[in-house]
């Protein structure tokens, strides 16, 4: 069970952030940029293979490893931010050492694929940031900027307004979760988030309606959904219908309006141009009568 998770180092102006790529290679104008960006307020450090590529992956599991894990022991690094999503991530899991991430209490930066680092992160007990990540940075609006050194920095919004109900209700519970491909290839597996009594944040990219429904089937079977206390839902992008027209909308209604639990829907996070930044670890309370997720610490 997951109660508020520990605070991890503070980043403020003058921080040191260390950009890892875990997961797949990415556009290097856009890179750059997005550290051009980062540079304006921190130390930034970048790996000299950070541009490897190895077919899908950022260079071999043994490169990524390797960055991850100098990123964990450098003293002087405050936050680690991934460089882009993609996949690969996963490959990394049994070498890393929920131990040795907790000593380390760096601040954890990223979304998509980075959902399996998220989920390290919430066994280890810690705090992390589901937010653009480098690429993206780099091809943001300044505004988006701006929002994301916020939240990176504890200045995160009190509340997100607006959403609507598909599960009537209210709940507290510690916000986690992240991609919903991602986390349901780690149902099963010793390197699943632990769920009980969090309020459980959902999006995706890609994906046909019906993969969706079994994902989702996946994991109520698994349990998640009876240990959860609420579930938000993200943006589902580009989850095309397929010749039977059934949307993705469809499917999530169905699949939760089912359930005990309040699940709300309309957050505006996930492969989206304004990826709003979740901070994953801190208590917050979902109320459908208000349509809204509001941060508690």
């Amino acid at each position: 069970m997951l109660e508020s998770l520990l605070e991890t180092r503070v980043v403020r102006e003058g921080s040191t952030l260390a950009i890892v790529a875990p997961s797949g290679p990415f556009d290097r104008a856009h890179f750059d940029v997005g550290v051009e960006r980062l540079r304006a307020r921190y130390v930034v450090k970048v790996g000299a293979s950070i541009h490897a590529k190895q077919g899908y992956l950022a260079g071999s599991d043994e490169r990524r490893l390797a960055e991850l894990l100098a990123a964990l022991d450098d003293a002087d690094v405050d936050a680690i931010v991934c460089a882009r999503g993609g996949y690969g991530a996963t490959r990394l899991l049994a070498e890393l050492d929920v131990e040795r991430v907790r000593n380390a209490r760096k601040l954890l930066v990223g979304f998509s694929d980075v959902t399996a680092l998220h989920a390290l992160w919430a066994r280890a007990g810690l705090r992390s940031i589901h937010a653009s990540m480098v690429a993206g940075l780099g091809r943001s609006a300044d505004a988006e900027v701006a929002r994301w050194i916020e939240a990176v920095e504890g200045r995160a919004p009190t509340s997100i307004d607006g959403l609507g109900a598909l599960v009537s209700g209210t709940a507290t519970g510690v916000l986690c979760g992240g991609n919903l491909a991602v986390l349901s290839a780690l149902l099963g597996t010793p390197f699943a988030p632990p769920v009980d009594n969090t309020v459980l944040f959902l999006e995706d990219i890609g994906e046909r309606p019906y993969r969706v429904d079994r994902m989702l089937t996946s994991m109520e079977q698994a349990g998640w959904f009876t240990a959860a206390s609420a579930i938000v839902v993200g943006q589902f992008t580009d989850c095309l219908p397929g010749a039977d027209g059934t949307t993705v909308e469809d499917v999530v209604a169905e699949r939760l309006e089912r359930l005990v639990i309040p699940v709300l829907r309309g957050v505006p996070a996930g492969h989206v141009d304004e990826n709003l930044p979740l901070r994953f670890g801190v208590r917050v309370s979902v109320s459908s009568d208000l349509g809204a997720l509001t941060y508690l610490e």
